[in-house]
């Protein structure tokens, strides 16, 4: 599998790398990571959030549309403005259900969510966790246009999101843009 298909797990949070799941995603050719329900089943185990039941295609669609709930909330957080309503409604479905209990082993662990609904309601109480709490302040944006893609940067040091791609056409944008004002 190339690396335009690798899943990312350096945005920061589970939520933020469910918005990674589509990258360039506001290019003309967005990179869909998790376009099966092999690959959410995947991208479920690397977030230790595998459900006990059988992940299902209506599952995808659901962590999809949850997906495409956060994008605009999260960028509007970002942005400093209010999201729009109907977003925050379509993120507010998800909060319902199942509570979370832990057992501890020989560790702290939570247990498997019951379904995959169960499991992107996890999500989306981290996400709004982070969204209304003091660590929205280190949210940022990637600058590249077709990316934008939403990170958690608490060194505020970051111009890009982590995907090295972003950096080098930013870096190489910026560089051209210098050499031709010195010529």
């Amino acid at each position: 599998m190339g690396d335009r298909m690798a899943f990312r797990f350096d945005s920061g949070a589970t939520w933020l790398n469910l918005l990674a799941t589509r990258g360039t995603h506001f290019g003309e050719h967005p990179v869909e990571r998790m376009p099966t329900v092999g690959r959410l089943v995947e991208w479920l185990d690397a977030v230790e959030l595998r459900p006990v039941r059988k992940v299902s295609a209506a599952d995808l669609e659901l962590a999809w549309e949850l997906r495409e709930a956060l994008r605009p909330v999260a960028l509007a957080t970002v942005d400093g403005v209010p999201p729009d309503s109907a977003q925050v409604k379509a993120l507010g479905r998800f909060l319902d259900g199942e509570s979370v209990s832990l057992k501890v082993t020989d560790r702290l662990v939570r247990t498997p969510p019951a379904t995959a609904t169960d499991a992107l309601g996890r999500i989306a109480r981290q996400a709004v966790d982070h969204l209304t709490g003091p660590e929205r302040e280190f949210l940022s944006v990637c600058p590249e246009h077709d990316c934008r893609g939403v990170f958690s940067d608490p060194s505020g040091r970051r111009r890009w999101c982590p995907n090295p791609a972003c950096a080098t056409r930013g870096r190489v944008r910026a560089h051209r843009a210098r050499k031709a004002q010195s010529e």
